[in-house]
């Protein structure tokens, strides 16, 4: 298994119950897929996005450090490009 960190930008219109919902999404997906999740947390509340994403001007920054086999992570990608709440995402192999 290679450790891996994902970082998602997620609506933010988002209240403190919905932000709790979106986190346990984001962790389920992972543990579905095989892997393990090692770290989950808000990175940045609110953050001005440099660029409109899909008519978004702010984002909530999650940050995800997990456990997961290579053969899983396009898996992964597909599953959280269906999640409505996921504007951006990307996952990155970390050492």
């Amino acid at each position: 298994m290679g450790n891996y960190e994902a970082m998602f930008i997620v609506n933010p219109n988002a209240n403190e119950e919905q932000k709790k919902e979106i986190t346990a999404q984001l962790n389920e997906v992972i543990i579905k897929n095989q892997g393990e999740v090692l770290n989950s947390a808000i990175w940045s509340e609110k953050r001005k996005l440099a660029y409109p994403i899909k008519k978004f001007h702010e984002g909530i920054y999650y940050l995800v450090q997990f456990k997961s086999e290579p053969r899983n992570i396009l898996k992964l990608k597909q599953a959280y490009t269906l999640n409505e709440s996921v504007i951006r995402l990307l996952i990155m192999r970390s050492e």
